[in-house]
């Protein structure tokens, strides 16, 4: 009987709604670890989150049957509720519309691990506009800078 034999790693980046500063240190690791649960209940495989106040970073082991749009839509619509029904803040969170979506090899996997969990060191350095454009750039992306997130800078 054939199998099927599979690794795909996808670190998935977005960002909240007008680029704001709405998730806090006191409630990240709450967010993440509902994001997280998200990911496990459709077969996939969380390997590293960083949810930052104005954007979130998240290695994905993807289960190959699985839509990467449908689950980062499931991961933004469940965790925009999770957090709209805990009342963190006042008015209705949101994530801002698309994402970006990066593969990589298992030789960069603990580089990207890394990556991720370090955003507070990395964000001291380099804004997340300059990083966003920098994935890419370095993927060799083409984009249109109108439709990039909305940056308030």
């Amino acid at each position: 009987m054939a199998n099927t034999y599979t690794q795909l790693l996808i670190q998935v980046v977005f960002a909240v709604q007008g680029r704001q500063n709405l998730i806090f240190e006191s409630h990240r690791e709450q967010i993440e670890k509902y994001i997280c649960g998200i990911i496990n209940h459709k077969q996939s495989k969380p390997l590293a989150i960083y949810c930052n106040p104005d954007h979130c970073h998240i290695l994905i082991g993807l289960q190959p049957s699985q839509s990467i749009a449908d689950l980062v839509r499931d991961i933004k619509a469940n965790s925009s509720k999770y957090i709209n029904e805990k009342k963190w803040m006042m008015g209705k969170f949101e994530w801002q519309e698309g994402y970006g979506a990066f593969t990589y090899s298992r030789s960069q996997l603990n580089v990207v691990v890394n990556y991720i969990l370090n955003q507070p060191e990395h964000h001291r350095n380099k804004t997340f506009k300059e990083e966003y454009l920098e994935f890419l750039k370095k993927f060799e992306i083409v984009f249109d800078e109108k439709y990039i997130f909305q940056f308030n800078d």
